[in-house]
């Protein structure tokens, strides 16, 4: 490894550590402190903490990869998403942020049963329990992505990748909690921001300048500029149906429960849809420059999820490669951190202290937490040693998993005030049966599953929709009281 792209590394993994140990010298030793921070995160934190572990390393790989390959026709995931992030801030955050607090709930189980008072704990239950299978499978997609960088750009081995990136997010997590994880999710996100900048554009004067780059992206693929080349009305649909997504994301709505207050959300809305649109755009430029580039010059690419890597190793001196592929380890680790943190809170909070140990003091839980981190990265590690695995696919999967499972119920909770336990949990339980059923079922042509002609998320959140508005009129189980909360909370909003 160039002795400068070891320094640049050497030195993004000490700032990251030195937050962690910021974060846990400064965080009070509360279990709310460990998973919301005490509710006083800034808007700017929030916004670039809620944009970095949204994206992950797909953003820098997955998405430049698939417009390398397909070129503008692929840029439909990115138009669902900007428009699905801008509805749940402006929808769904303010009123998260207000019920939650009332209810003094700290996870999304914990808000699910204490908005339906579900004293059965089924809904509970269920809830924590499709968190920890999908982001299991979600998590796996940030260490893949960790194994796949220190092969391609450090020439190390892919499974020493997979400890590396894991054991530095595991550490700061594991310390620091919430706060470490926000903390560092600004500044990667900063990290990412700035990379997707710089990549394309220098690349565009390498190449010639502006037409030039055009010419080449062409020549390479002639339907390269082509919107809907190739892609029919249902490719386009299950593309924007990403946007449908966010609504069901813990780890992206936990933001919403930890900033600071209700009204800081605005501000947050304008810096976190600024630097989404910013960088989504940069995304789509580094593939479709990177195309023109090797195009070009012939460079060698066996792996198109790889082109930022071979850009910022062939464009820029070591020591700012270096930097900029953080970047591609900043957006793994703030997603990986975000979604390890969401996980053991489940495990600690949601299972162990409620079923287990509920005499347990707070001490004990987050020791639980602090375990359960570091058993959910060590599981993800295990499935990541399947080198094959697709980053993209990994996440749409699992980004289905909690669109179809979590959206349209946390959507009628804070909404339709007639939505009843019965109708919550046979939403959820209906929208995750058919998200796996649509990605595992060899029922299409030649054992082909749906989801290889629809987004699995598409079936997933209308069935679970149907599901909860159909329950919910034929059943009477949500008490009086808590429909007058309900009320009286959305009228301050």
């Amino acid at each position: 490894m160039d002795p400068y792209l070891l320094l640049a590394l050497a030195l993004y993994f000490c700032a990251m550590l030195a937050i962690g140990l910021f974060a846990f010298k400064t965080n009070d030793a509360s279990v709310s402190g460990f998973l919301l921070g005490g509710r006083k995160v800034g808007p700017a934190v929030t916004a670039l903490s809620a944009g970095a572990s949204d994206m992950s390393g797909w953003m820098l790989m997955g998405l430049p990869g698939a417009m390398y390959l397909s070129g503008l026709s692929s840029s439909w995931i990115a138009i669902g998403l900007l428009i699905g992030a801008w509805c749940n801030y402006t929808f769904v955050a303010p009123r998260l942020r207000t019920y939650t607090e009332v209810t003094n709930s700290l996870t999304i189980p914990d808000f699910l049963e204490r908005r339906f008072e579900d004293n059965s704990r089924i809904l509970r239950i269920v809830s924590a329990m499709v968190i920890i299978t999908f982001f299991a499978i979600y998590t796996t997609s940030g260490v893949v992505g960790g194994g796949k960088l220190f092969e391609s750009a450090f020439e190390l081995p892919y499974e020493l990748g997979l400890y590396i990136t894991a054991g530095i997010v595991v550490i700061y997590t594991l310390f620091g909690g919430y706060l470490a994880v926000s903390m560092t999710d600004f500044v990667q996100g900063c990290i990412m921001f700035v990379a997707l900048i710089m990549v394309p554009v220098v690349a565009i004067f390498e190449l010639g300048g502006s037409t030039e780059t055009s010419q080449l992206i062409q020549t390479a693929n002639s339907e390269a500029f082509n919107l809907i080349n190739g892609v029919s009305l249902l490719a386009i649909l299950s593309s924007m149906a990403w946007g449908l997504g966010y609504f069901g994301q813990p780890h992206i709505i936990v933001r919403f429960m930890a900033i600071s207050s209700v009204k800081d959300l605005k501000v947050a809305r304008k810096i976190g849809m600024s630097w989404m649109l910013v960088t989504l755009i940069g995304a789509l430029a580094v593939g479709l420059t990177g195309l023109a580039y090797v195009h070009k010059t012939q460079l060698p690419l066996s792996d198109p999820e790889t082109i930022f890597i071979v850009l910022s190793n062939t464009l820029f001196h070591p020591f700012i490669s270096g930097f900029l592929l953080a970047a591609i380890l900043a957006a793994i680790m703030s997603t990986v951190s975000s979604q390890l943190l969401v996980t053991s809170s489940s495990l600690a909070t949601d299972l162990y202290h409620e079923f287990i140990n509920k005499d347990a003091p707070q001490k004990q839980v987050l020791l639980v937490s602090r375990i359960s981190i570091f058993l959910v990265a060590a599981l993800a590690i295990f499935i990541a040693h399947d080198r094959d695995s697709s980053i993209l696919s990994l996440v749409s999967n699992a980004w289905a998993g909690f669109g179809a499972a979590f959206g349209p119920l946390v959507l009628f909770s804070l909404f339709w005030k007639k939505t009843t336990r019965a109708g919550a949990i046979t939403g959820m339980l209906t929208g995750a049966i058919t998200v796996l059923f649509w990605i595992y079922a060899p029922v299409g042509p030649e054992g082909a599953t749906m989801s290889a002609y629809l987004y699995e998320i598409v079936p997933g959140f209308i069935v679970a929709t149907l599901s909860i508005w159909l329950v919910s009129l034929c059943s009477q189980d949500s008490s009086e009281s808590m429909q007058q909360d309900f009320m009286s909370m959305q009228k301050n909003l």
